[in-house]
């Protein structure tokens, strides 16, 4: 970290103990994250309940390049939260995981799933048990009468529309799954 560690102490004295968990935590950060400049943290007693315990209250504000990310334990949430030393924990947790999400959006490894490509039956061979898509760039796409989910291959009429997941076979692109959208026929 760039900016040295802040801990504030707000309706509690200062606990040293407390202080010293926050710095093994806070430390840990800096593996997860090559661009974090700094980390604030605010340990809080809101009530003082002398048959229910004091509930705390932990936030954690890390800087890092191009924004900041944020982890708020709620005493009201959380039970659990009547030992501060748990609201820490949990607090850094979550903060963690938020940075380690950070870290994977800058290096582009967050997966992204492409939406299933969608066609229209052109042709079926029921006593066969199976039928053509066309994609809508004009392909023939095969399918099999076992990769028809959501609804019976029997009910499928040519000019449905239908999404699916295309992969190679072996004798070209053919469709692993085929899901009817209900409704919308290619009318000719």
């Amino acid at each position: 970290m760039k900016i040295p560690l802040q801990i504030t102490f707000r309706g509690l004295d200062h606990s040293e103990a407390l202080a010293e968990k926050v710095r093994r935590r806070a430390e840990k950060l800096d593996a997860f994250a090559d661009d974090l400049i700094g980390c604030r943290v605010v340990i809080e007693e809101r009530h003082r309940h002398h048959r229910e315990g004091n509930l705390f209250h932990v936030r954690v504000d890390l800087t890092v390049k191009g924004g900041e990310i944020t982890a708020s334990r709620e005493h009201e949430l959380h039970h659990g939260h009547t030992d501060a030393h748990v609201a820490v924990r949990d607090a850094f947790d979550e903060v963690e995981r938020r940075l380690q999400d950070h870290a994977r959006r800058v290096r582009g490894q967050v997966k992204s799933h492409a939406a299933p490509a969608r066609g229209w039956v052109s042709l079926l061979k029921p006593e066969a048990g199976y039928g053509f898509l066309t994609t809508g760039d004009g392909r023939e796409v095969y399918f099999h009468r076992n990769s028809v989910l959501g609804s019976r291959f029997a009910d499928l009429e040519p000019g449905d529309e239908v999404r699916f997941e295309e992969e190679s076979g072996e004798k070209g692109p053919q469709a692993s799954t085929v899901h009817a959208i209900g409704g919308h026929r290619l009318v000719n």
